[in-house]
């Protein structure tokens, strides 16, 4: 696929996120826009080797989204490449929609794993690489984290276990916004050099800008390839609120829904 391809399809998510969030009235603007074009490298891409057609086949990588507030963005790129009807993305959070706040897997094809609780993420993708590992499966599990997830101390508990166990099978992407819904993240728990403490833990790390589509691909393309014994950390540098220029590095957009008006010129901006 193209770069002006990945581009429209990053677009399309975009658009997608913002008119599903604002017809639901709830939801997680800022964090979903900011991930959008990860999510595109990722089930566009190339980089995550999935079946629409076969969503639980055994031939396939695992995408974890422990940042599961950023229902939306998983959401639109599952319908998009084809796991149920695009049409179906506008009934997200309402009574009776499978589509809910944060990803339920029971309900939704394609979603992994139910998550929402944040720090559980990455615990979950250190089980599910152990569990292939023990099976001598070489397929890979892909967690995307917040950075003020990062804040948990479960995050670095999981991080200790994936380095003593040589989890190479694992890559955990940081989305890097620099907020969170208090704020900056260096105001709440300053983070500090990320790629350091991941580095410390025993990981491979990389950083990226993280809406360079074709950077991420080859960032994580690698990661994939590189299989040392040691699990991989990609630090994606990314601005909250991306492709709506009031949310873009505002804190406040964290997790509320544009009203009609908002909606109005945040659809404009993305026609």
């Amino acid at each position: 696929m193209s770069a002006s391809e990945l581009k429209g399809i990053a677009h399309d998510l975009r658009f997608d996120i913002v008119k599903m969030i604002g017809e639901a009235g709830s939801g997680h603007p800022g964090g979903s826009l900011s991930c959008a074009d990860i999510m595109t490298a990722l089930y566009f891409g190339g980089v995550l080797k999935h079946d629409p057609q076969n969503p639980k086949a055994a031939d396939r990588d695992r995408f974890v989204l422990a940042k599961g507030h950023a229902a939306p963005a998983l959401y639109a790129a599952l319908a998009h490449a084809g796991y149920f009807p695009v049409e179906e993305l506008i009934t997200l959070r309402k009574l009776g929609s499978r589509l809910q706040g944060h990803p339920d897997s029971s309900l939704v094809p394609g979603v992994e794993v139910s998550t929402g609780s944040l720090g559980q993420g990455l615990s979950i993708s250190c089980g599910l690489a152990a569990g292939l590992k023990i099976n001598n499966d070489d397929h890979a599990v892909i967690a995307l984290l917040g950075d003020g997830e990062c804040q948990e101390g479960q995050v670095w508990e999981a991080a200790m276990f994936a380095a003593h166990n040589k989890l190479d099978n694992l890559i955990a992407i940081v989305d890097l916004n620099g907020l969170q819904i208090d704020g900056r993240t260096s105001d709440v728990c300053d983070l500090g050099d990320i790629r350091a403490k991941f580095e410390a833990f025993g990981w491979e790390t990389s950083e990226v800008n993280g809406h360079d589509i074709e950077a991420v691909i080859g960032v994580l393309n690698d990661a994939k390839a590189s299989r040392n014994g040691k699990p991989h950390a990609v630090i994606a540098h990314t601005i909250k609120g991306k492709g709506v220029s009031y949310m873009e590095n505002q804190a406040s957009w964290h997790g509320k829904a544009p009203n009609a008006d908002e909606l109005a010129q945040a659809l404009e901006e993305l026609a």
